[in-house]
């Protein structure tokens, strides 16, 4: 699946148990689960997930009873496919569960934000820094665009940990994922820590 996936344009991290997927799951646009999982449940997986997020979730498994189905939509499952399936079948199902979730509405006139060679689309979730397209996480995508709405301006740790991961968080997240935008970006200097404070944009 991840190969399939991978050849069709999509970047991939895979999980082979429920509590590493727990773990990993918060830069996710799209999270596949298979529910035979060999250390907890994936019906319980998909709970915990979803408590913490809204990120959207396809079940994978080989259960194929009506019960089954149900079980995982009730614990929060956007949509369930039984093996076996067609890798186009697959990938059509994941790219329209994409789609629910993120609709093609009429753009709005604040969509884009440029911060000199800095250009973001909050409506495509499109990043280029000085003419090259950057590749980002979702997370890391509404971090970026937090520290461009307040150019100049200082914003606080605290304030990026609720907007950005709400209640799931652990005290070294922000930083890790500051630190890959400025790997992205191109330089350490694009966004500056102010001590005890948080984080601005220095572009």
């Amino acid at each position: 699946m991840a190969e399939a996936l991978t050849r069709s344009g999509h970047s991939v991290r895979s999980s082979t148990s429920g509590a590493d997927g727990v773990d990993i799951h918060h830069d996710a646009d799209l999270i596949v689960l298979d529910l035979d999982l060999p250390d907890l449940d994936g019906l319980e997986v998909c709970r915990l997930i979803r408590s913490s997020c809204d990120t959207p979730i396809v079940v994978v498994t080989s259960r194929d009873t009506e019960l089954d189905c149900v079980l995982a939509l009730q614990a929060g499952a956007d949509d369930y496919i039984t093996k076996p399936y067609g890798r186009r079948e697959l990938i059509a199902r994941l790219e329209a569960v994409m789609r629910r979730v993120t609709p093609d509405l009429a753009r709005p006139s604040d969509s884009v934000v440029d911060c000199g060679p800095l250009h973001i689309d909050r409506y495509s979730r499109d990043v280029v820094m000085d003419g090259r397209v950057i590749s980002v996480t979702r997370k890391e995508f509404d971090l970026l665009l937090i520290l461009a709405r307040s150019f100049g301006g200082v914003v606080t740790r605290e304030y990026i940990m609720q907007e950005v991961w709400k209640e799931s968080w652990s005290g070294r997240t922000v930083d890790t994922h500051i630190s890959s935008l400025r790997s992205k970006l191109g330089s350490s200097d694009t966004i500056v820590t102010i001590r005890g404070v948080g984080f601005k944009l220095a572009l």
